[in-house]
């Protein structure tokens, strides 16, 4: 793993006690989700869904993708979509390799970036997509909802067999404004923690 991002993750597995105890048995209830999956001998598949998959969606699957990698939880696959497509938003690539992840974008409109924890692991290419994109999951997932206006506006997500709305405030609301890099900094370093809290409880 990178360094710098060995280092974050330390830094943030010191925070979970700050995580809230309403939003620790969210988290819970997920990883029981996984850990279900686990004790049946299946693979989880996690689905996080946002409106556009430009920012909440992706931190969601990537954070966890590296958690399951950190804590050795190899029956898990971190998916991402949307309930439209749009393009990964560069300012939350930019907050994950400011965290320590190497990314590299080849370019387009709505590019498929190589976003890497390690240099001996595989990349995740990540791009935006709706939900049903032909690369995610179809049935037996979980879809987990991480902003409000996707859980509200699509009440039924086709082929999941386990629903959480696990929201996140918008960080978009500070794009252009001073303000921008650190809310950014910010949601990613929520995003992460809470991530790697809810699989490490899967994990154990």
């Amino acid at each position: 793993m990178y360094p710098k991002l060995k280092t974050y993750i330390n830094e943030i597995e010191s925070t979970f006690d700050s995580i809230p105890s309403s939003r620790r048995e969210e988290l819970e209830e997920v990883a029981t989700y996984i850990k279900s999956k686990k004790e049946q001998g299946e693979t989880a598949q996690l689905n996080f869904i946002c409106t556009h998959n430009s920012r909440r969606s992706h931190l969601a699957q990537i954070w966890t993708a590296t958690a399951a990698h950190v804590y050795g939880l190899n029956d898990l696959e971190s998916y991402s979509g949307g309930t439209e497509a749009t393009a990964f938003n560069p300012r939350a690539v930019a907050a994950l390799e400011r965290a320590g992840f190497e990314v590299e974008n080849p370019g387009g409109e709505n590019p498929g970036y190589k976003v890497r924890c390690s240099e001996n692991e595989a990349p995740m290419v990540c791009f935006s997509k709706k939900f049903d994109h032909p690369i995610n999951p179809k049935k037996q997932f979980a879809a987990i909802m991480t902003c409000s206006d996707a859980d509200e506006n699509c009440p039924f997500v086709p082929g999941a067999e386990f629903r959480k709305p696990v929201t996140y405030r918008d960080p978009k609301e500070s794009d252009g404004t001073a303000q921008e890099a650190e809310t950014y900094d910010e949601r990613c370093r929520q995003i992460a923690a809470e991530m790697f809290y809810m699989i490490r409880q899967a994990a154990q």
